[in-house]
């Protein structure tokens, strides 16, 4: 489970996404997500599911290394489609045990919600996978660079976050490493109940948040021996600038939102879904 997370992983490839302004990435990331909550029928998913496999083939990322990261939120989706299939009442019912029922209005919310949470974290990891980390915090900054007029510490956000995104690669290898070693002296992390298997987590968790500690203050050690002292006046070894690739980006995420608005109005207004 451990070796499946991909998030703050990069995977270097030479595509069309991976060159793309990380401005571009995160704007069209964003702008995805809100069309996913924006699809109410089964035209809105299938235009969702069509962009998202044109980014897949573009990026050039295997699907099944983008997909493992899946196997890290398979109980919180099971939880998902389990109270919306049951805790949601329809005009027609289509199953009963007892004080469980189906409702045709339970099954397709519970169907469109897992729909909804896979394409989110499949979306999300397109563009993290892309993406380097120095990237994303280049492109987060400037997006935020507006913000600085309200003093908002815009550089200090970003840094934070990109520090938390090579974080996560390091705590997953020492996590590994930590595992094997307490494997190797007889521990079992496999067998037994929730209670026992979470017992056994303790002597992962304790060296973990050790090394983690450490791990952060060297980096502040060396941060501060380098002088940092936020982002006021510093330049960056590579600025970001659109090219024309961006800008015909911009265009097709603009143009499936736009798209995406007009399917959901046609499903609504002419009752056109088919679930």
């Amino acid at each position: 489970m451990i070796r499946d997370i991909t998030l703050g992983q990069y995977y270097p490839a030479k595509s069309m996404i991976h060159q793309l302004d990380p401005r571009v990435k995160l704007v069209t990331t964003i702008l995805y997500v809100i069309s996913l909550f924006v699809a109410k029928g089964v035209l809105g998913y299938a235009l969702a599911t069509l962009f998202l496999v044109m980014a897949i083939k573009l990026s050039k990322v295997p699907f099944g290394y983008m997909t493992k990261g899946l196997k890290a939120i398979v109980m919180i989706l099971l939880f998902t489609v389990v109270f919306n299939l049951f805790l949601i009442d329809g005009e027609v019912e289509l199953w009963r045990f007892g004080f469980l029922r189906i409702t045709d209005r339970g099954l397709k919310t519970a169907i469109f919600m897992a729909i909804r949470l896979i394409y989110l974290i499949i979306g999300s990891s397109v563009m993290t996978l892309t993406t380097t980390p120095n990237d994303l915090t280049d492109g987060l900054e400037r997006l935020l660079g507006p913000l600085k007029r309200l003093h908002v510490p815009v550089h200090e956000i970003a840094m934070m976050m990109s520090i938390a995104l090579r974080f996560i690669p390091i705590l997953l290898e020492e996590t590994d490493k930590i595992m094997k070693a307490q494997i190797a002296r007889g521990a079992d992390f496999e067998t037994g109940n929730l209670i026992q298997k979470a017992k056994a987590m303790v002597p992962l968790l304790v060296p973990l948040f050790i090394s983690a500690f450490r791990r952060a203050n060297d980096l502040a050690m060396a941060m501060e021996a380098r002088c940092y002292h936020g982002g006021e006046g510093r330049t960056k070894m590579k600025p970001l600038h659109y090219a024309s690739c961006d800008k015909m980006a911009y265009a097709v995420i603009w143009g499936y939102l736009f798209l995406m608005v007009g399917l959901t109005w046609l499903e609504r207004t002419y009752a056109i879904a088919l679930l």
